[in-house]
């Protein structure tokens, strides 16, 4: 490079581009989100952790989801905020990418505990007599374990190719924290094999295990249309609606983010996008499995029970 770069030893995170009075309102509005994202999920963890009821694989698995969207959330949330009030905020250089990692490590992680999740599902329906071999507690520990050791492998290839460009300026990070694709467009060097790797990295924590939670759902759908009871078939759906839910709601986001908005300035747009997945995704999950959940919503009766006064 030339002779007069120098090196960056801090960004500036430009946030949203809104009046100070839509800010106050928005830092508000967010600051309960947030609030609430860190009391449901937490909620979820307590119940499991002290409901000996809940002590089963499902909801082992739950707890790890839960414990991802608090880290996803408490990671992103909180320098939004700070923005929000006092926009173009700094960060330095190593907090900018120890952010990056583990936005794309919870991130990946998440997808790959939701297909653990739907494993589980498809062994309850359609191996129930084997439920219990089959998905041991070893099982669910090595599931965990593998899942958040493939996230934060596939996050390493990514921030490995990273490191080693030269940032000279400007230090400008279009965007509300350090989001991968905007950190490497402030850097002084060609970025597109950089970008190519993001985008094949995303796209295998996607596509692969959304396709195995098809074949998974796809085998649940046919083992309970075989039940010859409605009752039974109801009872295989619902075990399973809460999950789909969640699914649903991941991977929808997931793919308008992939595709991109088609109207107005895609640059401006795409910094909106991940408020989903940093903010209502770990908001709604809690709201998911306490609503559409029995067993949840008895755990939380019985504690509530348990704490007030005779």
């Amino acid at each position: 490079m030339g002779g007069n770069q120098t090196s960056v030893t801090e960004f500036l995170l430009v946030g949203f581009p809104l009046s100070p009075r839509t800010q106050v309102i928005l830092f508000g509005l967010f600051s309960v989100f947030y609030a609430f994202t860190l009391l449901g999920n937490g909620v979820i963890l307590g119940l499991i952790s002290l409901d000996s009821r809940l002590h089963t694989p499902m909801y082992f698995f739950l707890s790890q989801l839960a414990t991802v969207d608090i880290a996803y959330a408490c990671n992103t949330v909180p320098q939004m905020l700070v923005n929000l009030l006092s926009p173009a905020q700094p960060i330095s250089f190593a907090g900018c990418i120890t952010q990056t990692f583990l936005y794309l490590t919870f991130g990946h992680t998440e997808c790959l505990l939701l297909v653990v999740m739907s494993y589980d599902r498809y062994v309850a329906v359609c191996l129930p007599l084997r439920y219990s071999t089959i998905i041991s507690w070893r099982v669910c520990v090595t599931l965990a374990v593998t899942s958040w050791t493939l996230g934060f492998l596939l996050t390493l290839v990514d921030v490995v190719l990273l490191l080693p460009l030269p940032f000279c300026g400007p230090q400008k990070v279009n965007h509300f924290f350090c989001e991968i694709l905007a950190v490497l467009n402030v850097a002084c060097a060609d970025t597109h094999f950089n970008k190519v790797v993001v985008f094949s990295v995303a796209s295998l924590a996607l596509v692969g295990p959304l396709s195995a939670i098809v074949v998974s759902y796809g085998r649940i759908v046919w083992a309970a249309l075989r039940i010859q009871s409605v009752e039974g078939r109801w009872k295989a759906f619902s075990t399973c609606s809460s999950h789909l839910c969640v699914v649903g709601l991941f991977y929808g986001i997931a793919m308008i983010m992939c595709v991109g908005p088609q109207h107005g300035d895609p640059q401006e747009q795409k910094k909106y996008l991940p408020l989903f997945h940093s903010l209502f995704n770990p908001l709604l999950n809690p709201l998911i499995y306490s609503l559409r959940n029995r067993e949840v919503k008895a755990a939380l009766r019985r504690r509530l029970e348990k704490g007030r006064p005779s």
